[in-house]
């Protein structure tokens, strides 16, 4: 008896430094990548770069109004019971605690609801300005038309999509998001953890544009986004949290689209193993050819 508990003992134990090592090595590439700074470099060059405001003005009544309505909805009718639940979970914190989830879940719904209905095209079109300002063209032709002749204004350069835009939410994000919910009722680390999932997901899809401009399939994006699941995940959490602050989530949504966007025209510029990756695809299929 005793031996199998010292077994078991030293089975979580190896476990737990495993996972640790892996955290630990999650957290030094993540650093190391410097994508956490890409949702603040966004917020600086957008507020910078006076022509990128048009999709976000353009969209600005709309998106502020949908926003009030359900922050406003979600405090009347969801704020109180879920308190209820979470004072005999958090305690004093309790209150702390369900300001974050409904921020949280409004925020959710904000983005579903915008991104489905209001933003894609807006969200699009600042991609894909920013695409143009850092000399990004070549990249860009393979989704859009470009006007030609010199523009100061990047957004003026924009011609007619050729590729649809963005992926919409999907059920399989709405699901997770539900799976993860009963996290927030574990005092503080639960929300930490809950936050950092969702991260997790939203670093998934910051370069779904990206991808499609790259004419990547599926299979090439998987590979690219687990072999970077760090860098990915620190851009995805920074984003969730600015997108988490209420009233300001719509902008931040934007920003963070120019982060996503500086962060790819930097990997093209650096030409890196993702463009490299690209080119041994193409190459492949040339041969199979």
């Amino acid at each position: 008896m005793a031996g199998s508990l010292d077994n078991a003992k030293n089975k979580a134990k190896e476990v737990a430094v495993e996972d640790f090592n892996k955290a630990k090595s999650l957290a030094h590439s993540a650093a190391k990548s410097g994508a956490y700074l890409y949702p603040i470099k966004g917020i600086f060059f957008f507020i910078s770069h006076r022509t990128l405001w048009k999709p976000l003005l353009s969209k600005l009544v709309p998106t502020f109004s949908l926003s009030v309505g359900v922050i406003a909805f979600m405090f009347l009718f969801a704020y109180l019971p879920q308190l209820a639940v979470l004072v005999f979970v958090n305690g004093p914190l309790a209150a702390f605690t369900t300001i974050l989830l409904t921020l949280s879940e409004s925020s959710t719904l904000i983005n579903i609801i915008s991104r489905t209905f209001l933003l894609q095209d807006a969200l699009v079109d600042t991609f894909d300005g920013v695409m143009v300002a850092r000399n990004q063209s070549d990249v860009l032709s393979e989704g859009r038309q470009l006007k030609s002749g010199n523009f100061k204004d990047p957004m003026a350069k924009l011609g007619k999509l050729v590729k649809s835009p963005f992926e919409k939410f999907t059920p399989k994000a709405i699901i997770r998001y539900v799976m993860y919910l009963p996290l927030n009722f574990i005092p503080v680390v639960g929300t930490v953890i809950f936050v950092l999932l969702q991260g997790r997901s939203r670093g998934n899809s910051v370069h779904t544009r990206y991808f499609q401009l790259k004419k990547w399939s599926d299979s090439e994006r998987g590979q690219w986004l687990k072999e970077n699941t760090a860098p990915y995940a620190a851009f995805g959490t920074v984003a969730t949290l600015l997108e988490l602050i209420p009233f300001a989530s719509i902008f931040f949504s934007f920003t963070n689209t120019v982060g996503a966007a500086l962060w790819a025209a930097d990997i093209e510029n650096r030409n890196t193993t993702m463009t490299e990756m690209q080119n041994s695809a193409s190459q492949e299929v040339k041969k199979s050819a």
